[in-house]
């Protein structure tokens, strides 16, 4: 889930580009967390501005994120469905959206990915691609779109959803910093360094009706960074999280260097498993 709505981030508003240090890249194998048990399921978010300052010109934002995190037997399927309306000074619109389509294997080695971006209806941008890890010797991504190119993979990369079990893993161990290397397949540039930040534990909402959100959780926060700009104290982009035991995230906000984009959980339902 988190670095799906990583994904979400950097190619939503990537033209409109809070500061965690990075620290060393903790590398090691690509390998499934067997403790970490997720729920495939469907959520649905309202997407509103939460802050804004003078100097980006935004003074509205709406628009809603379908999220789908499925169990394909031998992989993790991800199908994303994102919308979104920025409003300006002047009243200048601009409406983006994002399909965003993917496959991982639960031995956290293969990779599959496949991206839509559209701006005020029209055709912007189109990725899609595979990717092989081989452990702390790194890997190999192939774009076949926008046009074919091979890229080596640093050491100690993992994929998305492997990266949201090994946080989750990190969360009950209580671990507080875990910082790591990427590859979504979001942009054609590659993988990115994510610094993350565990903080607090959630206890289960006393509230909550539904099965799936009677479960504890942590309060994230993950800082992105471009792997030739590891260096720097400033991150591209941060997403505050509230992240479940079970993959459900509760509510999320992506923050950019000059306005923040709120996240509100509107929809949840189970995904049936397959009989594997």
């Amino acid at each position: 889930m988190i670095d799906a709505i990583g994904f979400v981030a950097r190619t939503a508003v990537a033209s409109v580009l809070v500061a965690l240090a990075a620290p060393a890249v903790a590398a090691g194998p690509a390998v499934p967390v067997p403790s970490v048990d997720v729920t495939p399921h469907r959520a649905v978010y309202s997407m509103t501005l939460a802050s804004a300052k003078n100097s980006s010109g935004v003074i509205a934002a709406h628009g809603a994120l379908s999220f789908e995190w499925g169990d394909s037997c031998d992989g993790w399927t991800i199908e994303q469905r994102y919308k979104l309306q920025l409003v300006f000074a002047q009243n200048v619109e601009v409406e983006i959206t994002t399909n965003y389509i993917t496959w991982e294997s639960k031995d956290g080695t293969s990779y599959r990915f496949k991206v839509r971006k559209t701006k005020n209806g029209k055709p912007e941008e189109e990725i899609s691609g595979t990717a092989e890890l081989d452990g702390a010797k790194g890997g190999t991504a192939d774009f076949t779109l926008p046009a074919r190119n091979a890229m080596k993979l640093p050491a100690g990369t993992i994929f998305p959803t492997q990266h949201t079990l090994l946080l989750l893993e990190r969360a009950r161990a209580g671990d507080r910093m875990v910082p790591r290397v990427v590859f979504d397949g979001a942009t054609a540039e590659g993988a990115s360094l994510v610094s993350a930040l565990i903080g607090r534990a959630l206890p289960a909402p006393e509230a909550a009706t539904d099965a799936l959100l009677k479960r504890p959780g942590w309060a994230m926060r993950m800082a992105y960074f471009g792997i030739d700009k590891a260096d720097t104290a400033e991150p591209d982009y941060e997403i505050g999280m509230d992240l479940q035991d079970n993959g459900v995230a509760r509510g999320i906000r992506l923050d950019y260097t000059d306005f923040s984009i709120k996240g509100t959980l509107e929809k949840l339902e189970p995904l049936a498993k397959p009989p594997c």
